[in-house]
């Protein structure tokens, strides 16, 4: 058995065992690297960790660093707050907006599931207060923190991009980031449809936060105001929001001069990163720096608030990417997948692959993994294939799935879920979607992105 058989089978098994046990992708991405390295490709153990992307860990670090510090002195719940009080009461905007707050969050830089975690309670809170439906809002607040996640300095841009440019593809950044946007944003467009948004939209809240018709009168919701007022002591405690405005309770946020000076840091890090081609892993972490020194007893712990399972993950399964390269098994993937007949095929192919892979598994591990992969396909049938647009549907193709209830993201919706929905109920509705987007979602992702380059 050749060493690209022995390299597949082993990231296989580490994404086996990954999804059964309770164990860190990355953990395992390390043990299989060194296995694998050190007896099948006779590398020592420098070989070995000369794999690791230090750009990429510094990055994950820098980034969730400044987030930490965003959260803890109460920005994101500025944030939050604005956003809610732009809609001006109108019960179909809340979940557009809780959308769009996420997917902002996770644009800047937060872990995906940092932000579902996040605005998941928040979201689902209003859903049980206000009848709208729990499946509609929690896919929301998941398909928005995937509509953001590939900005060029989150950490899904990072490492998609860092990945990319390492394999010798090219920079893609806003063709990466705007596919994701779009087809995550027509994926809650048509949830909003199929699961009662239009009902929504003849729904006001007033200014106790009782829901009202839009034409004034409230009798067509009255039922419903009732058990707003009857639930509201139990949905605070239950999200921390504000009994009125369904906002976060703001009796620990930072100061005006704290948030000022931490969205200033966010907005500096996106010019020195975007503007001035700088590293974001620098800037990022010299943010948070500077933000510590000004305030040095309020953030003195939170580096401990750092996704460092996340770093441990990015860096074991990006040190078993370099063996994987080394063994030749994505040009042994790429190659068989390109003889299949045409490029355009073997991409719907690996579309899927990362598509029900990432459903049970985790998706930041993945796209280390299966982007490399690409590189034979980009370059057969002609070059038919933009590299770009390839690896943004393997991107989508990887995240889109993120909904499944096996995936973080997933299940902090089923955990968050209203007391007015039986944990089972919710359960059923989420995997069913989760079946669906895992079906369907692949195949419409590479036509959408794929197909059509294939057939100029």
């Amino acid at each position: 058995m050749g060493p690209e058989w022995i390299a597949i089978i082993a990231l296989v098994a580490l994404f086996v065992v990954g999804t059964l046990l309770p164990i860190n992708m990355g953990a395992l991405a390390y043990v299989a690297a060194w296995l694998v390295g050190m007896y099948s490709l006779g590398l020592d153990e420098k070989e070995i960790l000369a794999g690791i992307s230090a750009d990429l860990v510094l990055t994950l670090i820098g980034v969730t660093y400044l987030f930490a510090i965003a959260r803890q002195n109460g920005t994101v719940d500025l944030i939050v707050r604005t956003a809610v009080s732009s809609v001006g009461g109108r019960v179909a905007l809340i979940p557009w907006v809780m959308f769009a707050v996420t997917a902002v969050i996770t644009a800047i830089g937060a872990a995906s599931p940092a932000a579902c975690a996040i605005i998941g309670p928040i979201a689902l809170g209003f859903a049980g207060r206000y009848g709208i439906s729990p499946l509609m809002m929690g896919m929301f607040v998941v398909h928005g923190a995937q509509a953001g996640g590939f900005s060029p300095i989150s950490i899904y841009g990072t490492i998609t991009n860092s990945v990319m440019e390492d394999a010798g593809l090219g920079e893609s950044h806003l063709t990466i980031f705007f596919s994701s946007l779009v087809v995550n944003t027509l994926m809650a467009a048509i949830l909003f449809v199929v699961l009662g948004g239009r009902r929504l939209m003849s729904l006001r809240m007033d200014a106790e936060g009782e829901l009202v018709a839009a034409g004034g009168g409230g009798g067509a919701v009255a039922a419903s105001g009732e058990r707003v007022r009857r639930d509201r002591s139990d949905a605070q405690s239950a999200t921390g929001a504000s009994p009125t405005t369904g906002t976060p309770n703001t009796d620990d946020a930072g100061t005006t001069l704290e948030h000022t000076l931490t969205l200033l840091a966010f907005l500096a890090v996106a010019v020195v990163a975007l503007v001035f081609d700088k590293n974001i892993g620098f800037a990022a972490i010299t943010a948070a720096v500077v933000l510590s020194i000004l305030t040095p007893k309020a953030y003195k712990d939170t580096v401990k608030q750092i996704a460092w399972p996340t770093v441990l993950l990015v860096a074991g399964v990006s040190t078993y990417a370099t063996i994987l390269t080394t063994a030749g098994s994505p040009e042994f993937v790429g190659k068989w997948a390109a003889g299949l007949g045409a490029a355009a095929i073997g991409a719907l192919i690996l579309c899927y692959v990362g598509g029900i892979v990432s459903a049970f598994a985790s998706s930041t591990a993945l796209l280390p993994v299966i982007i490399p992969i690409a590189i034979p396909l980009v370059s057969a049938d002609g070059g038919a294939l933009s590299a770009g647009l390839f690896v943004a549907a393997l991107a989508v193709s990887s995240t889109i799935v993120d909904v499944s209830p096996f995936s973080t993201n997933g299940a902090l919706m089923l955990a968050n879920r209203p007391d007015s929905i039986e944990e089972s109920t919710y359960y059923k509705q989420i995997l069913g979607y989760a079946v669906i987007v895992t079906l369907v979602g692949p195949l419409l992702v590479w036509a959408a992105l794929v197909l059509p380059g294939a057939l100029a």
